[in-house]
């Protein structure tokens, strides 16, 4: 077993990592690259990916992986430009790509786990919206927003889009917050003028004020937009009245921004929201007449679609966010993923705080493989089954694609930015247990098999505990 130890520097020239690489590039293929070494220049950019042998076996070797870089960088480099070499047990450590979450209420992660028996309207009124007219208050803001950041970076999400609530100010810490530790985001105010409740709710003129502030706020402060993005964010069609509806979709084509908000949840919701929008054709229909879907448009849940609906989205290229834990606790339904994805849907995960009851995507792949199986049961229909790869890919490259961010992050590749996990299986604590004749050998054929069945492991049993360090354009933020 080839153990070294990790070298994590804050000031960065030029950074290597060896070690196994494990992502899923496309939807169900799980790639191992063991014995690869990665290289990653100053912007946070992959450089190059080769596979090194003989392995490496001892720490005079570690030294010589010096001059690999060197002479396999694009960029002319000496050995004291190198500022970072990462070694890591080949057997039970690995790098992955930083999670991405699509769909997570930053205000409600104080009621993670707190739904009683409700579904979705009587859940809004009991828990949800009480506890967001709060966030007018900056210090509530700032101490939850802190958490809730904090909380889904030590859990390997790398990228998050989030909600806020109706305020500005609180709006525009949040994406503070999220710049100032590390964590690429989109983040959204929320836009509600009509069915709220009277202590949390907002006219027509003070969202589209309000909305352009945060949007303005967040280009000054990241002109760039490469780590934080504004995202239009009506919160569902039933909160908002049609002309909010018309302008934010002015708006969205006139800026070609991202666009968030929820479909097709519960069924109740959808029979409430198709009568008070008559004039269209469905609930999916009032999105689109009102130019809000596009293949930068994030639709959650997604679970009870027509026919006529799924092809409107692959008209526009909408992407959804599967957010099973949610669907589960508060009886939403099981979303038909394999169904959506082989009429090439873009989906994603979402956490979906706090109607879900967990931070981590980890969780939330292992039950959405759980849920396509719950659907078998059903049709006894194996196909309708989604693979530990398949939920890895929606973990990771899927959310990245439904972002519209595939270009930069979701695997490892040359010319993408280095968004990473450093997963120890045998983490001091770990919930997963594993036996010297379920390690791989990288010497034999079955290597590969035996490191996948680990992959299984991790994905049933893991948590934070056994993610060890998260880099975010090529910047490591958690060092455990």
């Amino acid at each position: 077993m080839t153990q070294f130890t990790t070298l994590c520097h804050s000031e960065q020239r030029y950074t290597a990592y060896y070690g196994t690489f494990a992502h899923t590039p496309n939807l169900g293929n799980l790639e191992v690259l063991p014995n690869t070494l990665l290289g990653v220049d100053q912007n946070g950019i992959i450089d190059f990916i080769i596979s090194v042998e003989p392995p490496i076996e001892n720490e005079i070797e570690f030294e010589n992986l010096k001059s690999i870089v060197i002479n396999n960088s694009s960029i002319k480099l000496s050995p004291n430009d190198i500022d970072i070499i990462s070694i890591v047990d080949n057997v039970n450590s690995f790098f992955f790509p930083g999670f991405i979450d699509t769909h997570i209420h930053a205000p409600q992660f104080p009621n993670n786990g707190i739904f009683g028996n409700s579904t979705l309207l009587d859940w809004l009124e009991t828990y949800t919206f009480p506890l967001e007219s709060s966030f007018k208050d900056l210090e509530i803001a700032e101490n939850i927003y802190t958490k809730v950041v904090n909380r889904t970076l030590m859990n390997g999400t790398t990228t998050a889009s989030y909600y806020a609530t109706i305020h500005t100010n609180a709006t525009n810490l949040l994406a503070d917050l999220c710049l100032k530790l590390g964590q690429r985001a989109f983040i959204g105010k929320v836009c509600m003028n009509q069915n709220s409740p009277d202590h949390y709710i907002e006219t027509f003129d003070q969202c589209k004020e309000s909305t352009l502030n945060v949007i303005n706020h967040i280009k000054k402060m990241n002109p760039t937009g490469d780590l934080i993005n504004p995202v239009l964010t009506p919160r569902f069609a039933g909160s908002c009245t049609d002309d909010l509806l018309k302008w934010l979709g002015e708006l969205r084509k006139k800026g070609d921004y991202h666009c968030q908000t929820h479909l097709s949840e519960n069924h109740k919701e959808i029979e409430w929201i198709t009568n008070m929008f008559p004039q269209y054709k469905n609930y999916t229909d009032i999105y689109y007449q009102n130019n809000l879907l596009s293949s930068k448009t994030t639709l959650a849940h997604c679970i009870h679609l027509s026919d006529e609906e799924m092809n409107i989205l692959k008209l526009t290229n909408s992407g959804v966010s599967h957010c099973p834990t949610s669907n589960s606790s508060i009886t939403s339904g099981e979303a038909k993923i394999r169904w959506l994805l082989n009429n090439n849907i873009n989906v994603s995960l979402g956490t979906d705080c706090s109607g879900g009851f967990t931070p981590s995507i980890l969780e939330v792949a292992k039950h959405a493989l759980l849920v396509s199986r719950h659907l078998v049961m059903k049709s006894s229909n194996d196909a309708e089954k989604l693979s530990s790869a398949d939920v890895l890919y929606l973990a990771t490259m899927g959310g990245a694609k439904v972002l519209n961010i595939d270009n930069n992050v979701g695997c490892f590749k040359r010319g993408m930015k280095f968004d990473c996990l450093q997963i120890n299986i045998n983490s001091k604590n770990s919930n997963i247990d594993t036996f010297e004749f379920q390690n791989p050998n990288w010497s034999l054929n079955n290597g590969i098999d035996k490191f996948k069945d680990l992959i299984d492991k991790w994905l049933f049993n893991g948590d934070d505990r056994n993610i060890e360090r998260v880099w975010v354009n090529g910047r490591c933020i958690i060092n455990k």
